[in-house]
C-alpha cells in the first residue's frame, strides 16, 4: 500500500506512544524492584527530522533509554507522579493521533466516493 507523508507521520507516532505506553507500564510494574533505573522512550526529534530532511518517517524507531534521574535509597529512580502524568499525556497524544488518521481516511473515503 502507498502511503503518504501524513499518513507515514501518524503511524510512526503511534509507534513511538505504543512502545512509551509499554515502557510506563515496566516503570510502574517496578516501582519497588531494587536498582530499577525506569526507561524514557524518545522519537519525536528523529520524527520531526525525518520529516524535516524528506527521509521516510516510517523508519523512524522509538529509542528506549534508561532515566539517569536521582534514585532512591534502593536504587530504583521510577518516580509515580511522573509516570502517571506521562501515561495520561501519551493516552492523549495517541487518542488525537487516531483521530487524525481516522479523518484522514474519512476523507479519503469521501473522495473516492466522488463526494466532498
Amino acid at each position: 500500500m502507498l502511503e503518504d507523508v501524513t499518513s507515514s507521520v501518524v503511524r510512526a507516532a503511534l509507534k513511538g506512544l505504543a512502545q512509551r505506553q509499554r515502557v510506563i507500564a515496566d516503570n510502574i510494574a517496578n516501582i519497588e524492584t531494587p536498582g530499577f533505573l525506569a526507561g524514557r522512550v524518545q522519537f519525536e526529534e528523529a520524527l520531526r527530522t525525518a520529516v524535516k530532511s524528506g527521509s521516510a518517517p516510517g523508519q523512524v524507531e522509538p529509542e528506549t533509554a534508561r532515566s539517569l534521574e536521582p534514585t532512591r535509597e534502593n536504587g530504583n529512580n521510577v518516580n509515580l507522579d511522573h509516570e502517571t502524568l506521562s501515561h495520561m499525556d501519551t493516552v492523549l497524544r495517541y487518542q488525537t493521533m487516531l483521530k487524525a488518521l481516522d479523518a484522514k481516511h474519512n476523507l479519503l473515503r469521501t473522495v473516492a466516493r466522488g463526494g466532498m
